[in-house]
């Protein structure tokens, strides 16, 4: 943090307004620290960083020069990466003589970190990249510090005065946000005017499969059964099956059934073959991939799911103790999936949630709940350690003391 500055939130002369985020955490090296859900603005020169609202108004801020930075990398916060990258890492070089005031005098590390909450932008991280290779600040001519009267002439890039007149304040970064946003409002409906187009073709080749089906039907004698099975495999990855949408039926409550039994008739084979489990993101994507182009959102899904047992499917919406969603078939009972894991677990002495999902071909979340199930029915020991989480037999079970 000791490279960070206190200063007004003004552009400088020849500096460019680039992108901003919001809930923006700062963390100095490993350690926290108070900065927390603000707001980031980056320019071509600099990261300032305030509170919501202060970067606007112009007030005091902090502020990053980016000549700082020589490499910059993306964190994930997620358990096993799952949540996606959050942090971006800047490895900085030292702090130079004459720099202005800042938070710290002194800090231990030579990288700061700044935490997104919402998941980092592609966009953001893209431009602070170039934003690092361009090196704008050389291309300056040299300018008085605003903190001082004599010119910047050391190899620190220099800083135009605070009191600039060209692009300076409020209306300078509204104006570069509203540049922005004009150009982002172009590509967004260029890109729906390619997807109408695209959704009218597929519209066109499901109808002519449609016709090509019936016409097979009708033909049965004049083509090959090789043919009509290749055929059929060809229109089955059209997704040519009509899939239930919500403007078929009168009600949300009709609507969810008939994704139901849906969700139900397609699941069976597939949750055959994985084990008879499957997480309910597997599932989702499983579904939409079948779908088409007719997605199904997450939130319609887990309510179609919550109504299978009510429609006597062959499989039902389970969560686990730790929160964790699956669609498991009924068949599927813990006892069985107990024994089958026990066996496993004499077989190889003992087992992790990675090296079970190796073995069983599931998923490692999948892989810890089967083995805190075989835990709760009394078919496995659990050990907590530094070197991470591990299963062994019960021997309590099969050798007297």
């Amino acid at each position: 943090m000791d490279r960070f500055e206190y200063i007004e939130a003004r552009l400088f002369e020849g500096e460019n307004y680039l992108k901003r985020e919001k809930n923006v955490k700062i963390y100095d090296g490993e350690d926290k620290t108070q900065y927390v859900d603000g707001e980031v603005v980056l320019t071509s020169h600099r990261i300032l960083w305030g509170k919501p609202g202060d970067i606007p108004k112009g007030l005091t801020c902090l502020s990053l020069p980016l000549y700082y930075v020589f490499c910059l990398e993306e964190e994930s916060s997620g358990v096993f990466g799952l949540g996606g990258p959050k942090r971006i890492i800047l490895h900085l070089g030292p702090a130079l003589p004459g720099k202005r005031p800042g938070p710290a005098v002194v800090s231990p590390y030579h990288f700061v970190k700044f935490s997104f909450k919402d998941g980092i932008d592609p966009l953001f991280y893209k431009a602070l990249s170039e934003a690092v290779n361009a090196k704008a600040w050389e291309r300056s001519t040299p300018l008085t510090s605003p903190s001082s009267e004599s010119a910047v002439t050391s190899t620190r890039p220099p800083v135009a005065p605070v009191n600039s007149k060209i692009r300076s304040g409020i209306v300078g970064i509204e104006r570069s946000i509203e540049e922005q946003h004009r150009a982002t409002d172009e590509s967004i409906s260029v890109a729906f005017q390619d997807l109408r187009k695209l959704m009218e073709k597929a519209k066109e080749m499901v109808s002519i499969s449609k016709t090509i089906s019936t016409k097979i039907r009708e033909k049965q004698g004049d083509i090959s059964e090789d043919d009509t099975v290749r055929f059929k495999s060809y229109l089955m990855s059209l997704g040519i099956d009509d899939p239930v949408t919500r403007d078929t039926f009168r009600s949300d409550s009709d609507y969810y059934v008939g994704l139901a039994q849906q969700i139900s008739d397609m699941m069976v084979a597939v949750l055959m073959d994985c084990g008879g489990i499957m997480s309910l993101a597997d599932v989702w994507c499983r579904v939409n991939r079948a779908r088409g182009l007719e997605l199904v959102s997450p939130e319609d899904l887990l309510n179609a799911c919550k109504l299978l047992q009510s429609i006597g499917a062959p499989m039902s919406l389970r969560k686990f103790p730790s929160g964790a969603c699956v669609l498991q078939l009924n068949s599927q009972r813990d006892e069985e999936v107990a024994r089958s894991t026990s066996q496993l677990l004499e077989e190889n002495g003992n087992l992790t949630p990675v090296k079970l999902s190796q073995l069983a071909n599931v998923s490692v979340l999948l892989a810890r709940e089967r083995l805190y199930t075989t835990e709760r029915l009394g078919l496995a020991c659990r050990d907590e350690s530094i070197e991470g989480l591990a299963f062994y037999p019960n021997l309590f079970l099969t050798k007297s003391s």
